[in-house]
């Protein structure tokens, strides 16, 4: 397809999308209780619609009082049974696919169901308006000149039962229009490998023959996969291989720890980064402005949000609030009500809300991964904050990490243990450490309050990882791929002790 054709085709639908996006954006809490009330209609005379009486639901406050909040342990089983074939259970469209989960929670898998509502209106609508707020921010673009090189899950497609369970980024490439794979790299065939480090080899060479304009995955294994294409072809920096490469999508992990080594491989003037978030579960915001670090919440996805404030999540006194009752600047754990059947569902992450007119959020954890061993409630934002900050100054920089508590004993105060893997290590570790202790200090009072006079807890210990023992962990626990994640912060010691075991 010529590139003027498809630059007026974009054109054209941005500027059909845009006025839809307005009227959320205008109306955002009338869009979502409107949304609501679609979902409970839509369900009505399912199984969890006849249990809750969705036909009598006609307001959130109803909803609430009704439908309790689940975890995926509340819907394992009624997942199960629609594995099995059986239909009309949460969602009266037939479910055929469910996203095998590779988040870190919990080490037994989940499938999160998948219907053709959510891959249309949420998952693929999503990826239509990352490409339109790109293009509409960078009228000079040539994206379409070239290709994007997409770096998704490793997982093939399993059927059972008819139906059909693997990673969602496998599912998505499953389900594309045939025009798709002609505007991406790698090709499908070598995009659903099963065996990572074959692919990962496939993936270089296939690509470095491509003109490649743009990238997207997750950015730690992103990264290994650059550094690959790097050693390959014995070039510097990524631009003497593409030299049209002008964006890069990412999402999955945080952006920070990774940011100053993609720029020394990416040294182009004016190149572009935009995050998205996204799950298995859904598809959730989007980076809508050029150099921003927040993040779009998307309300007419058939989601539907609701958020519980950290400081009461777990507790007697937890509260429930819709969109319209969120304030800036409080970390909420995320519910969801989806067009898949998921209803009230805890996701497991945690937002902060940096814009209520319109509604822009930063994801700052999850609801698991943080450590409150001692009062202190520290989270992942906080690490990845103190992390950059320290690496600038000591000119390190980090491959991976985890950290978790060293409890009390006898007379011992506490104490945060880190294993750190650098790629490039700071010249004195003592002095590293005491700049993240200072770091955490300035950006989380709990923290800091713990650590004054060294009343509950000692400054932390640094451990330094060897080389690959992140991704030797991974490989061990069958969880190499492009949608696996470290866990970073952890209120045991279950993760860092196994991988101090490893470290030798």
């Amino acid at each position: 397809m010529p590139i003027p054709l498809v630059n007026s085709i974009a054109t054209w639908f941005l500027k059909k999308r845009f006025h839809q996006i307005e009227l959320f954006l205008k109306y955002p809490n009338e869009v979502q209780h409107e949304l609501l009330q679609t979902l409970i209609d839509t369900a009505k005379d399912t199984e969890i619609g006849k249990q809750y009486d969705f036909a009598s639901i006609n307001s959130y406050e109803t909803f609430s009082e009704r439908v309790r909040v689940s975890s995926y342990e509340d819907y394992q089983d009624t997942i199960e049974r629609s594995r099995k074939g059986e239909q009309n259970i949460f969602w009266p469209t037939p479910i055929k696919w469910f996203a095998k989960s590779s988040g870190t929670t919990n080490a037994k898998s989940k499938f999160i169901p998948v219907s053709t509502d959510s891959l249309e209106d949420c998952h693929y609508a999503a990826s239509k308006d990352l490409l339109c707020m790109y293009l509409n921010n960078n009228e000079n673009s040539q994206l379409f000149t070239g290709k994007s090189l997409r770096l998704g899950g490793s997982k093939e497609l399993y059927e059972e039962n008819g139906t059909v369970f693997g990673d969602l980024s496998a599912i998505l490439i499953d389900n594309m229009p045939f025009w798709a794979e002609f505007s991406s790299t790698p090709s499908n065939k070598v995009s659903l490998m099963s065996d990572w480090e074959a692919k990962m080899q496939a993936i270089v060479d296939e690509t470095i023959q491509e003109n490649v304009t743009s990238l997207a995955g997750v950015p730690s294994w992103m990264l290994v996969l650059l550094n690959n294409v790097l050693e390959t072809t014995g070039k510097s920096n990524l631009i003497e291989i593409w030299p049209n490469l002008e964006v890069y999508f990412h999402g999955g992990v945080s952006f920070m720890p990774y940011k100053d080594q993609y720029k020394n491989i990416l040294p182009k003037k004016n190149f572009k980064y935009y995050e998205i978030y996204n799950a298995s579960e859904g598809f959730f915001a989007i980076q809508d402005l050029n150099n921003s670090s927040e993040l779009l919440l998307m309300l007419d996805y058939g989601i539907f949000y609701e958020f519980i404030p950290m400081n009461t999540y777990g507790t007697t006194n937890q509260k429930i609030i819709p969109l319209s009752e969120v304030e800036k600047d409080t970390n909420y754990a995320v519910i969801i009500t989806t067009n898949a059947g998921l209803w009230r569902y805890k996701i497991g992450d945690t937002v902060r809300f940096t814009s209520i007119d319109p509604y822009r959020i930063k994801v700052s954890g999850r609801t698991k991964h943080h450590i409150n061993a001692f009062g202190e409630e520290l989270i992942i934002e906080n690490a990845e904050d103190a992390l950059k900050k320290v690496c600038k100054k000591t000119k390190a920089e980090i491959v991976d990490y985890t950290a978790a508590p060293i409890f009390m004993e006898g007379k011992e105060k506490g104490a945060h243990e880190w294993l750190i893997e650098f790629k490039t290590p700071p010249k004195d570790i003592d002095y590293f450490n005491e700049l993240l202790d200072n770091a955490l200090k300035s950006l989380n009072s709990d923290y800091e309050a713990k650590r004054y006079n060294n009343m509950t807890l000692n400054k932390p210990k640094i451990n330094q990882a060897r080389e690959h023992l992140f991704y030797d962990w991974l490989k061990g626990n069958n969880k190499l791929g492009g949608q696996h994640k470290v866990p970073r912060l952890s209120n045991t010691r279950d993760y860092l002790d196994e991988l101090l075991n490893m470290n030798g």
